[in-house]
């Protein structure tokens, strides 16, 4: 018999809202049916506006978290709509929300915190669905990063005839979870996806992303401003790890241009994408070397790179990764592809995680992350809203 859930999350880049439709009822969730709704050009610019420091913000977020959550509300509703389905046939909904600050802990300090916003209240209330929501505090008040939660999903779905594979997540940050023989080696934010470019290409060409990646295809790496990005603190730092917007936004970009650089915006467009794809690859065989000594016989290097997220459809940014792949590690032979290879199209990864965490929630099952997020023991994350 199915059991079918919701998973809805707005990711860094506030793009849309994805909504999944998933059957959890087997040991791997199958995707059954997806929505993507839309976030008008307003709540978008005031969701990025909350992202950093600014006034009056008690009453904003407040304002736009009950606004995020009808919208999330609508979001359920719609895949519901398309699936031809009654909310009487869905066990729960589990909704990320929309990040607006995220501080993990860093080592000289004590604590770190994390908030997301969309009323799971206002969820429950609207759609008349139990709604698991709030998952990420748990783990840090456990001393964990609170992110990213996505490898404990990758490794859900990891396929068993792969003995080594890597998920990658190309969000506005990218995450990189490592799976060998089952187990995650690990799992933690690289740093920029697409977050970066897409901030730059909205202020210099008004669009919303990079089609393909044309605009930087178009463009030269300039090698210097690799270089003063590539010196952000956060590229050395060990896992576990997690980044945002706090992090990595178009102030801090341009802040480095300025003082230093006279680049033309194509040319600073491919050595974003540059920076992206050489951290992310550079992070992959440095968690490889860092971790060969502690557990040399279960780890290998990944075989097979599964992207997902709105950037694996930039062809030109798989095609980027593959080249370094190719170029500085051919003896280890790995092959960049999507999360389409193993049934779950690149843009519905993260929903699924959330209709799957709540599952794992109403089934009171911990979350194995805590050699990822650095929490001292797996907790069993998110808070229940009744219908």
């Amino acid at each position: 018999m199915k059991q079918l859930y919701i998973g809805l999350i707005s990711g860094t880049s506030i793009d849309c809202i994805d909504a999944a439709l998933v059957d959890c009822s087997e040991d791997k969730p199958i995707l059954l049916a997806h929505h993507e709704h839309p976030i008008d050009d307003f709540t978008k610019q005031a969701v990025a506006a909350l992202c950093l420091p600014g006034d009056n913000e008690i009453d904003r977020m407040g304002e736009l978290d009950l606004q995020l959550g009808g919208l999330f509300a609508d979001a359920a509703k719609q895949l519901l709509v398309k699936a031809k389905l009654s909310h009487k046939e869905i066990v729960a909904i589990g909704s990320h929300g929309q990040t607006i600050r995220h501080r993990p802990p860093k080592q000289n300090h004590s604590s770190g915190f994390t908030l997301q916003i969309g009323d799971a209240n206002t969820i429950a209330e609207k759609t008349h669905i139990t709604t698991v929501a709030d998952f990420r505090r748990r783990d840090m008040a456990a001393g964990g990063q609170g992110a990213p939660f996505a490898p404990a999903f990758h490794q859900a779905i990891a396929p068993s005839n792969v003995e080594s594979s890597a998920f990658l997540n190309l969000g506005g940050i990218a995450n990189i979870t490592l799976v060998s023989q089952g187990n995650i080696v690990s799992g933690f934010d690289t740093g920029p996806a697409n977050g970066l470019m897409d901030a730059w290409v909205l202020k210099h060409k008004n669009a919303a992303f990079d089609h393909n990646g044309d605009w930087a295809r178009s463009g030269k790496v300039n090698k210097a401003l690799l270089a003063d990005l590539k010196a952000h603190p956060y590229f050395s730092e060990a896992a576990p790890k997690s980044t945002g917007r706090e992090e990595f936004h178009l102030p801090w970009l341009e802040s480095i241009i300025e003082n230093k650089h006279t680049v033309c915006n194509a040319d600073v467009q491919a050595t974003l994408m540059r920076l992206s794809c050489e951290t992310i690859i550079e992070a992959v065989f440095n968690t490889h070397a860092e971790n060969d000594v502690e557990q040399p016989s279960t780890l290998q290097t990944p075989s097979v790179i599964y992207c997902c997220g709105g950037g694996a459809r930039n062809t030109f940014f798989l095609e980027t990764l593959q080249s370094i792949c190719d170029n500085n590690y051919a003896d280890a032979s790995i092959r960049i592809t999507t999360t389409n290879e193993i049934g779950i199209g690149p843009d519905w990864i993260e929903a699924c995680l959330f209709a799957w965490l709540a599952k794992q929630r109403l089934d009171q099952q911990p979350i194995t992350l805590s050699n990822v997020t650095g929490a001292s023991h797996n907790v069993i994350a998110g808070c229940i809203y009744s219908a």
